[in-house]
């Protein structure tokens, strides 16, 4: 472990640590986005999923061509107009006081987030050794986490849920942290540039789409995650607006910042040991035993009326949260073709699917059936959630031929 963290980069430290800044600026706005356009600009709740959806949706189409982008003119460019350009975005936030600025603002911040976490997380595999880029990986997905812990409570104090004052704060954040990534790449001035195409064939954007498209373990694990998403989407969307509208819990904004909170302690505190679990397992199944956690999990936030019941719902979905995710970068890593990595890790992004999917899906639950109707809206977004579960058993059996073809190729070339 200790030979591992030697072998990380200056640059990669720079990006798991600002990723903690970050996602405490962002986790302590973005979540109460949903309960302060019902409480303070009035939406509705199909109003609120689709200013919701809005970011996801562009992020969808946007994270392949920010992956490709980063291809080919360098994760550098890249990163950094997406760190400066959602600083502008949070203070866009801070000064929007019309749902249809604040529908804007969201869909530039899905813009942003396309560019930066594939051109990010392919960095950290650019420079990252093989043998310690689990450790990478989950590192950065403990400092997102790490964030979040405290980026929800510090909200309340601000009153995020009736104040855009924590908008403002997370822009100059995302300033200080687009700095930090100039003096770095100022330092490392070799990292991060654009790879050289000197003596093959470059690779034009119908060629990478029609490249990942064509890869069938790449396909079957992409559809699992959208609906793997889908259900997580639900957490901070479906969940935060049944729990400030449902007349059962009082002040149902604090009890959400609360679960938020809880949700990112019990990641830090089980992240390490389900990460060693489950990377003894074959690649696909703990993202299939994760989704059947989340789905468990959503059942039990509609028939819970306790604080209690509520927290036992936030640990097994953090734990199906953990299984679902830590592992992805990994797997995504190994499936792509090195030349392409940004393109993969881009076009992982549509799994976002899920994320837009799940306000829109949830709005409209909410708004037809009814705050009465709880169990029966969650059942049925528990059962959407699992839906992905036989693509994954697809994708599993598939790598498991490939192996075993590998493994038996080996003797005829020796």
């Amino acid at each position: 472990m200790i030979t591992q963290l030697k072998q990380i980069h200056p640059l990669s430290w720079t990006i798991i640590i600002g990723t903690i800044f970050g996602r405490m600026a962002t986790s302590m706005s973005i979540p109460f986005l949903s309960i302060y356009l019902i409480k303070t600009m009035g939406a509705s709740p199909s109003q609120t999923g689709i200013v919701v959806a809005i970011s996801s949706l562009i992020g969808v189409f946007a994270s392949f061509y920010g992956g490709y982008i980063s291809d080919i003119i360098g994760r550098k460019k890249v990163l950094l107009i997406s760190v400066f350009g959602w600083a502008l975005v949070f203070i866009g936030f801070a000064v929007a006081d019309k749902i249809w600025l604040f529908f804007v603002m969201n869909a530039l911040n899905g813009l942003c987030r396309a560019m930066f976490e594939p051109t990010s997380r392919a960095l950290l595999a650019d420079i990252t050794p093989q043998e310690s880029k689990l450790l990478v990986f989950n590192l950065r997905y403990a400092a997102i986490n790490l964030g979040v812990v405290f980026g929800p409570i510090l909200g309340l104090q601000m009153g995020a849920s009736g104040s855009n004052w924590s908008f403002a704060v997370a822009g100059v954040v995302y300033i200080l942290y687009g700095v930090t990534l100039i003096i770095q790449f100022i330092r490392y001035p070799e990292l991060g540039a654009a790879s050289s195409s000197e003596g093959r064939e470059r690779v034009t954007l119908s060629m990478a789409f029609q490249t990942t498209s064509r890869d069938r373990v790449f396909l079957y694990v992409l559809i699992g995650m959208i609906f793997c998403v889908l259900g997580y989407g639900h957490f901070s969307s479906t969940l935060a607006q049944y729990m400030e509208m449902t007349p059962n819990i009082e002040d149902g904004a604090t009890w959400f910042g609360y679960m938020l909170s809880f949700n990112a302690i019990v990641v830090l505190i089980c992240q390490f040991p389900v990460v060693k679990y489950a990377s003894k397992l074959p690649p696909v199944i703990p993202l299939i035993i994760g989704s059947v956690l989340v789905s468990c999990s959503l059942l039990i936030f509609g028939i819970a009326h306790s604080f209690i019941g509520f927290m036992l719902g936030v640990v097994i979905f953090t734990i199906g949260e953990v299984l679902m995710f830590t592992m992805t970068d990994v797997l995504i890593d190994r499936i792509a073709k090195p030349e392409l990595r940004g393109t993969y890790f881009g076009m992982i992004g549509f799994n976002n699917l899920g994320n837009v999917l799940a306000p829109l899906l949830g709005g409209l639950l909410l708004d037809t059936l009814g705050l009465d109707s709880s169990v029966l809206i969650f059942v049925i977004i528990a059962v959407t959630a699992a839906f992905g579960i036989p693509f994954l058993l697809s994708a599993n059996r598939m790598m498991r031929k490939e192996n075993l073809k590998r493994m038996n190729q080996i003797p005829n070339e020796l």
